[in-house]
């Protein structure tokens, strides 16, 4: 009983991987526009909350009659609102980068996974049909290529980790700046003796 040549598993063993490609292209695809539409949403709303806080800190101005008071106001109260306003942005804009990172390596982990195993089933069918008396060169060139793909996953570990502690020195940064930014304005808000 046959089951084809190995040129026409060959062949729709590549039609499946570019099925597969083209969906993840897509999937990539869909990620990327919907964090850029979160992106410009959250925009949006920054530049919202900037214009209003900007048209009620003028309105407070204009009421003032002394220099001196206008610039504490301005000190105290419009710089800090000023900064409470780029952190909160700050936040958003990293949840939503973080949730599309989170799901385009769940997407890329999938798609190298699938590759490492089509590239090995591909090794071990070209390896089994070498010639007789190839057996050194097919053990030396299988030896290589399970060092090369253990190499392979050492150097995704190491990238996974980097970016790991990467994300936690960001998230620790923009928790450091909630601290000081809260902590100045609780100062700000206390009243003077």
């Amino acid at each position: 009983m046959s089951y084809g040549s190995p040129k026409s598993k060959l062949g729709a063993n590549v039609s499946s991987q570019q099925q597969k490609m083209m969906e993840s292209s897509q999937a990539i695809s869909k990620l990327t526009v919907e964090s850029a539409q979160a992106i410009a949403q959250i925009n949006q709303q920054a530049v919202q909350d900037m214009a209003a806080a900007f048209q009620e800190k003028v309105a407070e101005l204009l009421k003032v009659k002394n220099p001196q008071e206008a610039f504490d106001l301005v000190h105290a109260q419009v710089l800090q609102d000023a900064a409470k306003q780029v952190t909160d942005y700050q936040a958003k804009v990293a949840k939503v980068m973080k949730a599309n990172h989170d799901d385009l390596s769940g997407l890329a982990d999938s798609l190298i996974q699938q590759s490492k195993m089509d590239l090995i089933h591909f090794v071990n069918d070209a390896t089994a049909n070498a010639p007789a008396g190839s057996e050194p060169y097919v053990s030396v060139f299988k030896t290589a290529f399970n060092n090369a793909l253990q190499n392979f996953e050492l150097i995704r570990a190491s990238t996974a980790d980097s970016f790991a502690n990467f994300e936690k020195s960001v998230n620790n940064m923009s928790h450091l700046s909630e601290v000081v930014t809260s902590k100045k304005t609780a100062t700000k808000a206390r009243p003077k003796k």
